[in-house]
């Protein structure tokens, strides 16, 4: 991963709206949650709601899908591997690490 993608996805996670959601969406799990759920549970305004997923929709972190009425997002566990990877990636190659 390059060190700028890396930076546009911690970006959208420095948020704490936006780290809520995605946190909650992992604890949901693969099957990821309705709109509606998560706006329940968070207590988020709808409109607000809408704001922080398109931002973590768009740089890959939640994919959105429509089932019939009830539109779900769903957490991308590649895309947050890929970005925990790189920020181990060089653990340990400069000095002592007690990990």
């Amino acid at each position: 991963m390059e060190k700028e993608i890396a930076a546009k996805k911690l970006a959208e996670l420095g948020h704490i709206t936006r780290l809520s959601i995605f946190r909650y969406l992992v604890k949901v799990g693969d099957q990821g949650a309705p709109v509606g759920q998560i706006q329940e549970k968070l207590n988020i305004p709808a409109s607000t709601l809408s704001h922080h997923i398109s931002r973590l929709v768009s740089v890959g972190l939640v994919r959105q899908v429509r089932e019939s009425r009830t539109l779900y997002c769903i957490p991308q566990f590649e895309v947050l591997n890929e970005l925990i990877d790189f920020l181990q990636a060089e653990c340990c190659t400069e000095g002592n690490c007690k990990t």
